[in-house]
């Protein structure tokens, strides 16, 4: 075999390894980037629950700091949390936080999420997701999952399971972004 020949089969490995990663880093991008603390948040589409339904996204809260809540009607965990986030709203809504709590019930629950709020007395941004897309944009494990996103558009904190959004230090961190100013 001549060296030119030899060139050529490594050539022609090296393309094929080239188009395999390639294939596989666009059929396996969510594994290969996991959404986590310090990554970009991924965009989402959901729809309010109100009497004129519409869509909202990521990108209508572009540059402002992000409480996103993801959560269900049939989640007690979620139910614990939501008096603290509501309280965490209270707070630091005037000073430009937006909490968007995304349910992630079945199609057709619509009267059950706005019978919650009502129940929860709740005051900031509910959606809904009953495609379930969010799930695997933002590869939740379960419900509350929750993602404190910066105007940068940066996630800085994700917790999952619920937490008291309202304690000191979760208090202290959006203050902190709320601070910063946006990119």
């Amino acid at each position: 075999m001549t060296a030119r020949q030899q060139w050529s089969i490594v050539a022609a490995i090296v393309l094929v390894l080239g188009g395999a990663l390639f294939v596989a880093s666009r059929m396996l991008g969510d594994q290969l980037y996991p959404v986590s603390v310090g990554s970009k948040a991924p965009e989402f589409h959901a729809t309010t629950v109100d009497s004129a339904p519409r869509t909202q996204s990521l990108a209508d809260y572009k540059g402002q700091v992000v409480l996103l809540n993801i959560w269900g009607t049939f989640c007690v965990p979620c139910r614990d949390e939501m008096p603290a986030i509501e309280k965490l709203h209270q707070a630091l809504g005037a000073q430009g936080l937006k909490v968007v709590a995304i349910s992630m019930d079945d199609p057709g629950f619509e009267q059950q999420i706005r019978d919650f709020a009502k129940q929860y007395s709740l005051t900031f941004q509910i959606l809904y997701d009953p495609s379930g897309k969010i799930v695997n944009d933002y590869q939740t494990t379960g419900v509350p999952e929750t993602f404190v996103i910066a105007r940068d558009g940066v996630i800085r904190k994700k917790v999952i399971g619920a937490s008291d959004w309202n304690s000191t230090t979760n208090r202290a961190l959006i203050a902190q972004l709320l601070t910063e100013p946006g990119k």
